[in-house]
């Protein structure tokens, strides 16, 4: 699994941006899915997460009702549309793969596989 994660940029705050992660290695399908936001000198923390089926997804509290996460397995891709953003979510975000796709996981350490990161920054 080789994670590309794409979209980020600058949006302005109440904006909307899209991330895009696609695997350019096997399929990820039975995978469960989440993204990821790090600001600098923190801990990664979760933002979201779908289960393999794309019938089950989990947000963090802060993002709830303003961001989704979905998937397209065919095209072995993963989204996640922010809308109305503020600037409490600027950092990098990372898309990552558990490979026992049931249940969505919370822990970093939960995940196999890891993208590199794009950077979001929201400023007016």
């Amino acid at each position: 699994v080789q994670l590309q994660a794409s979209g980020g940029g600058l949006v302005l705050p109440g904006g909307s941006l899209r991330l895009s992660c696609a695997d350019s290695g096997r399929t990820f399908s039975s995978f469960s899915l989440a993204w990821f936001r790090q600001d600098p000198g923190k801990e990664r923390e979760f933002v979201a997460g779908i289960n393999w089926s794309g019938l089950n997804t989990d947000y963090a509290d802060s993002v709830k009702g303003r961001f989704t996460i979905s998937r397209d397995n065919a095209r072995n891709s993963v989204y996640l549309q922010m809308t109305n953003v503020r600037i409490e979510d600027m950092g990098v975000y990372y898309c990552a793969a558990n490979r026992h796709g049931i249940q969505i996981k919370r822990e970093i350490d939960e995940y196999d596989y890891w993208g590199q990161g794009t950077l979001v920054t929201v400023s007016s």
